[in-house]
């Protein structure tokens, strides 16, 4: 599967599935949870602020559930609290029965939505088999954040060809020519969350073999 095909079945996935629960009950629920971990750290709002660069009155609007959470706030606190970003938001754990979501199988890659509102943040898990495609590189608008789970997946940013393992975690503007697969001969398995800020796909013009 292209990495084209991949943010077209997001789109599929989530307009199919238009349940009110998913990412909005998650989402209801950063506020307090952010509340709570910084207090369990003994952490003050002034503290936080100047660790993450968001101001006290963001932050304190993000707690008290005025302010949506957004990639832009939670990716600095996830940092800063040092805690993998679905611990930190509570996203609920692929299987659990309350989801009820399908997972989309093609060209050697699973994924599995796990939010079920239309438009806005999208959340899913991807397991990639290792395979014999070739970087194609693609942009779109819009921005990713990247968290792998195992295995080790191989990404292509721009000039970039990296390899990330279990633990680490990428974020990048999709206009950004892109594409991901394996990195080995083992499967991978990873988190993606996508923030869409325009559906159209632009596929990048490769050179002729030999340029």
């Amino acid at each position: 599967m292209t990495d084209g095909q991949r943010h077209g079945d997001r789109s599929t996935a989530a307009d199919d599935d238009g349940g009110t629960d998913g990412i909005g009950a998650v989402l209801d629920e950063v506020g307090p949870r952010l509340r709570r971990i910084r207090r369990e750290r003994g952490a003050t709002l002034e503290a936080l602020s100047e660790a993450t660069g968001i101001s006290v009155s963001t932050l304190s609007r993000l707690e008290s559930g005025q302010r949506r959470p957004s990639l832009e706030l939670l990716l600095p606190l996830a940092r800063a609290h040092k805690l993998p970003l679905d611990e930190l938001v509570g996203a609920p754990p692929v299987g659990d029965p309350r989801v009820r979501t399908q997972p989309i199988v093609r060209d050697g890659r699973t994924m599995l939505p796990l939010t079920r509102r239309p438009g806005g943040l999208q959340a899913y898990k991807l397991i990639q088999q290792p395979g014999p495609g070739e970087p194609d590189p693609r942009t779109h608008e819009g921005y990713e954040w990247l968290y792998v789970l195992s295995g080790r997946l191989r990404l292509v940013l721009g000039d970039h060809d990296i390899e990330l393992g279990p633990g680490e975690a990428a974020e990048f503007d999709t206009r950004v020519p892109h594409w991901f697969g394996t990195a080995g001969d083992a499967p991978v398995e990873f988190l993606s969350l996508f923030g869409p800020q325009g559906e159209r796909m632009h596929v990048r013009a490769r050179p002729r073999r030999g340029e």
